[in-house]
């Protein structure tokens, strides 16, 4: 028998009926509880409409981490529209090939940008009404819409295949192993899908969220401690500031109460991994590996980890294998991409404006990663789409910094490879070839209004010869492999 399902607004006005005076989500030093955040997002919902959002609209949001964004995405659901999440310091021109794609009527943010649409803050949307009583039940077709820069340089939006919907009756323990009395610390930004989900799930199931408005690391065991908090999500570059911070700093903060943390988003460095699994202990340490996409996904547990070190799991939903390139499946230990697809008569679980998926026939469908299998069936990944740059767990394309500098008058042919680091687990290195003497600092320059930060390159390097052939090709990975074998080169015997 399917399992019933019922909007998200409905949980919502469920559990405000249920536990009114229990948190439901917390920033800073405001809390609001279960009754007054579904009272605040009905009204909210009615200033939404009164700007002329409808349902099946999706809606640019681009709010930093704090009650508001929270806010802002329950008040969409209950008009029927689909938040839609970006980066709060997007540049103005990445905005707008976004704001094409959705077709957005509002954007919901602080930008400084002058845009076409009506650019509006919380308080905007508060002021158009003040009426707190329930909303007619509706249901968003789309539950979200995240971004991709995607690998040809322009942003593409992924639609969730799930409409605005959750389970009618309330697990025990929901996804994320999340329980209705978990509180769960989301220190990453909630406009990445992963934290997006999981802040869903948390208040669908219940659970008391705590959003930090950014992430530090030693407030973020401070937020642990303060909270009591049982469940938290970090990337891998956060976990390493954790680790770097002074062993007496680490130790002055009680994390008893911790239960689960999550990490996904970027591959972990097996010694940080192994550090967390020794710290906070085997059950506490989860992974998981999926695309935004969600054909299928794979999970592990610490304890697990130790004894197929390097892997990210078993498939928990889903298929995957491993195929060659002619789309043959490959024996245990063969490395081929991955190719993965969605379990047998469930429906599509996303559609791409702005891209095409890589298929083959069956129903598979790649990502771009490559990896392998053990006779046990873990997955072990041998690089993540060889051309995407994994930065501090954002996903970056070559192509998109490639566009933007080809765009400087300067510049002549341009390729952008990742460099390891210890810290954002890849740093960006531009190597550029330019026509007549240009400086680094122009360079910068010219990239900070086009680019998000973390997508801006960290180093530079000018060369006299053209990166790319006659067919404008250009052969990253070999460009990364001379690179990084001229470092090794300079690393003492």
């Amino acid at each position: 028998m399917a399992e019933e399902m019922i909007s998200l607004s409905a949980r919502l006005a469920q559990l405000a009926r249920d536990k009114a005076d229990a948190p439901a989500v917390s920033s800073g030093e405001e809390t609001l509880t279960y009754g007054q955040f579904h009272r605040r997002t009905n009204r909210l919902a009615r200033g939404l409409q009164a700007m002329g959002v409808k349902h099946g609209d999706l809606v640019t949001l681009g709010l930093p981490n704090g009650i508001g964004f929270v806010e802002a995405c329950w008040a969409l659901w209950k008009v029927g529209a689909t938040p839609q999440p970006v980066s709060f310091r997007l540049p103005k021109a990445e905005l707008e090939a976004i704001m094409e794609l959705a077709r957005t009527p509002i954007v919901i943010a602080a930008f400084d940008h002058q845009i076409d649409k009506p650019l509006v803050n919380i308080a905007d949307i508060a002021a158009l009404a003040d009426d707190e009583s329930d909303m007619p039940d509706v249901i968003a077709p789309v539950s979200k819409a995240p971004t991709s820069g995607g690998s040809t340089g322009r942003p593409k939006l992924i639609l969730a295949g799930q409409p605005g919907v959750t389970a009618a009756e309330i697990p025990e323990v929901g996804g994320w192993q999340l329980r209705a009395e978990s509180v769960a610390l989301l220190p990453a930004p909630l406009y990445h899908n992963a934290g997006f989900g999981m802040m869903m799930s948390a208040i669908n199931i219940g659970a008391h969220i705590v959003v930090m408005p950014r992430f530090d690391p030693e407030k973020t065991l401070a937020e642990i401690e303060r909270w009591k908090a049982t469940w938290v999500y970090m990337v891998p570059t956060m976990m390493n500031r954790i680790w770097h911070l002074p062993e007496e700093v680490r130790g002055r903060y009680d994390l008893s109460s911790l239960q689960t943390l999550w990490h996904l988003a970027a591959p972990c460095p097996p010694w940080l991994k192994e550090a967390f699994i020794h710290w906070l202990g085997g059950e506490v340490i989860q992974e998981l590996y999926a695309g935004t996409e969600a054909q299928a996904s794979t999970v592990i547990s610490g304890t697990e980890w130790l004894e197929h070190r390097g892997s990210v799991g078993k498939v928990r939903m889903g298929e995957m294998v491993a195929m060659d390139e002619a789309g043959n499946p490959l024996p245990p230990r063969e490395v081929g991409e991955i190719y993965m697809r969605r379990p047998e008569g469930a429906g599509p679980s996303y559609k791409y404006l702005g891209a095409t998926a890589k298929t083959l026939p069956g129903g598979w469908e790649s990502l771009g990663d490559i990896g392998w299998f053990d006779e046990d069936g873990y997955l072990y990944l041998a690089d993540r789409r060889t051309d995407m740059i994994l930065v501090g767990g954002s996903n970056v394309y070559p192509a998109e910094i490639e566009a933007a500098l080809d765009e400087h008058e300067a510049v002549m042919s341009c390729a952008v490879i990742g460099i390891p680091d210890d810290d954002l687990g890849n740093k960006i290195h531009a190597i550029v070839q330019v026509s007549h003497p240009t400086t680094e600092a122009e360079l910068r320059d010219y990239l900070s209004t086009r680019l998000v930060t973390y997508k801006q390159p960290r180093t530079y390097e000018f060369v006299d010869e053209p990166l790319r052939d006659d067919a404008g090709k250009v052969r990253r990975s070999a460009l990364r492999e001379a690179r990084l074998e001229a470092l090794k080169a300079q690393q003492p015997a």
